[in-house]
């Protein structure tokens, strides 16, 4: 790498951190006018779901046993003349990854008879045995019941009652399996239908497209790859709270509704009430809308006396608690009316937004890396059956990409070096590269997977006309401190900056960029009062779990993806 004696590479800093009952459900007597005196005890009338079928509070305790029927007692308990049952224990329900967990694949459990609920994935019905996968959820593994002719149930199979997409509850012993498949199996003695599935039921066992599954939004986390990116999504959001509270973070959660444009750039979705939101919406009347005198919209009138907009980041509101409790973060829902198509882009996602008092630029790409790695080193150890599967079918050498990322020092060069590095490399790209241009996704992996060998890249010292308002200008006066974090395959996983704490400055790149001080108004103050040097970054956690799975569109990463024309589900 010749190109690379003209940079100044070094690692970014290191970061300054220091057993439950089922709840019966009660139906009561119809209401009347009680009599005078104390009325006579009633016993209610207990019911719960499949009550025909499975007794109550059999639907596999803690230790994964059948449970007694656990009746409640009944005594006059707070008001006086009045019977009332007391609310069961709450108890886990043994789930299948808890079965067959551990290094030995659940063999410890042979010959513990228990119970397992869960929908069904295949029947394969042969001359004297009849074989039933069984999935609930807690991990990719099926629970594989093994079903002969005397099991209590065994009619439902051969009504052909029990198949694909059904919902069943089955009780039997844990063997070994005689299968090269999985290590144990469950011998059925009584098989239970909770639900039934229509023929019509769309997901069977083969392949299918994920174009397809989108529009099958909620039925498609039953399947394999669904279901593990849900479980690993849910595993990064986990890790992500436990690394900022681990590090002295507060939890602060900023609004949805909002009245100013955190990035300036105008894509934001307009909150209204002026509409008629009575009858039907689609017969709203556009001179039903109030107007002034000159014809403009009467927001005045609106439900916020002004207009208002779906937040695109919770940065501004972080910043004020971050001067009150020195280092805060926020996590939910943002919003972007830009209509874009491709697999990088959704109207809704989910943001990740650390901001740290005290602190600079270099503090702030120190945080940045810690925080990566710590959430990507918790999925490898804690989701690895998922991360096998994605490895196997998503993204070959996903797991090797992700523990380069998890070991290996990041490198930071200036956004002045990295456009030097790519004038250099003599590839022809999609977008021109200059000076002062906008690095594109072409740009970024370049950098990442090809310069440097798919080792994770933070790009710092940006010109200010391609940056927001609020990052800190440097002392050359033509770039602000900020920072891209690049990723391979992904491109910008992480921006930030260190904030621009002097009023002087703000107050004139608000009006450089013609934007209303009025409308931050709050936001300067935090200039006024006891302003201090302040950093953070920004994370969209869909393209955190596109970069965790090597799921290649980012609607494939959130559970009900909004985009352009499809609000559905």
């Amino acid at each position: 790498m010749a190109a690379n004696a003209i940079l100044s590479l070094s690692p970014a800093a290191s970061l300054r951190l220091l057993p439950y009952k089922t709840i019966r459900l009660l139906s009561l007597f119809p209401t009347r006018r009680l009599p005078l005196g104390p009325p006579p005890l009633r016993r209610r009338v207990f019911c719960c779901s499949a009550a025909e079928a499975v007794e109550t509070n059999k639907w596999g305790g803690v230790d994964g046993k059948v449970k007694g029927n656990g009746e409640l007692g009944v005594g006059n308990v707070g008001v006086p003349g009045i019977g009332s049952n007391r609310v069961g224990e709450f108890r886990k329900r043994l789930r299948i990854s808890e079965i067959k967990g551990g290094e030995d694949g659940g063999l410890s459990r042979v010959g513990s008879e228990l119970t397992v609920v869960g929908w069904v994935r295949t029947v394969r019905v042969q001359s004297s045995i009849t074989f039933v996968e069984v999935n609930d959820g807690s991990c990719l593994s099926n629970m594989q019941c093994v079903i002969d002719a005397d099991a209590d149930g065994i009619d439902q199979i051969e009504s052909g009652l029990v198949s694909t997409g059904a919902s069943i509850w089955v009780q039997g012993t844990i063997v070994a399996s005689q299968g090269s498949k999985q290590k144990i199996e469950l011998k059925v003695n009584k098989i239970v239908l909770i639900g039934k599935s229509d023929p019509s039921f769309p997901i069977q066992k083969k392949r299918v497209s994920k174009e397809f599954l989108r529009t099958k939004a909620h039925l498609r986390p039953r399947t394999n790859t669904f279901g593990a990116v849900a479980r690993v999504r849910n595993a990064l959001a986990y890790a992500t709270h436990k690394f900022f509270q681990e590090n002295g973070f507060v939890w602060v959660s900023s609004p949805i509704i909002t009245a100013s444009d955190c990035e300036g750039a105008g894509e934001q979705f307009c909150v209204t009430t002026l509409l008629p939101n009575s009858g039907e919406v689609g017969d709203s009347r556009v001179d039903a809308i109030p107007k002034t005198e000159n014809g403009l919209i009467d927001w005045s009138q609106d439900f916020f006396g002004k207009p208002a907009f779906l937040t695109v980041s919770g940065q501004l509101n972080a910043e004020t608690y971050a001067t009150a409790l020195s280092d805060v973060y926020t996590f939910g829902p943002t919003f972007r009316a830009e209509n874009s198509n491709t697999a990088r882009h959704l109207a809704e996602f989910w943001m990740i937004e650390p901001e740290l008092a005290f602190a600079d630029l270099n503090d702030d790409m120190a945080c940045a890396t810690a925080y990566l790695q710590y959430v990507v080193r918790h999925i490898l150890d804690n989701c690895k059956e998922d991360m096998e599967f994605f490895n196997t079918w998503i993204e070959k050498g996903i797991i090797d990409r992700l523990t380069n990322v998890a070991d290996k020092d990041f490198v930071q060069l200036s956004y002045t070096d990295a456009i030097e590095l790519l004038l250099r490399s003599n590839k022809k790209f999609e977008y021109p590269v200059k000076w002062g241009c906008d690095l594109q996704s072409e740009h970024e992996r370049y950098i990442t997977e090809n310069a440097f060998g798919g080792c994770p890249v933070i790009i710092r010292d940006y010109p200010k006309e391609i940056k927001a308002f609020y990052m800190r200008e440097n002392d050359d006066g033509k770039t602000v401190a900020a920072m891209d974090m690049l990723v391979p395959r992904v491109g910008e996983l992480i921006g930030g900056s260190q904030r621009e704490e002097r009023l002087e400055y703000l107050e004139a790149r608000l009006d450089d960029l013609k934007l209303n001080r009025e409308s931050y108004w709050w936001y300067l103050d935090l200039r006024r009062y006891g302003s201090v040097p302040h950093a953070g970054f920004g994370l969209g956690f869909e393209r955190l779990v596109q970069f965790a799975t090597g799921i290649e569109n980012i609607r494939d990463a959130i559970p009900f993806p909004r985009t352009p024309g499809s609000s559905e589900f």
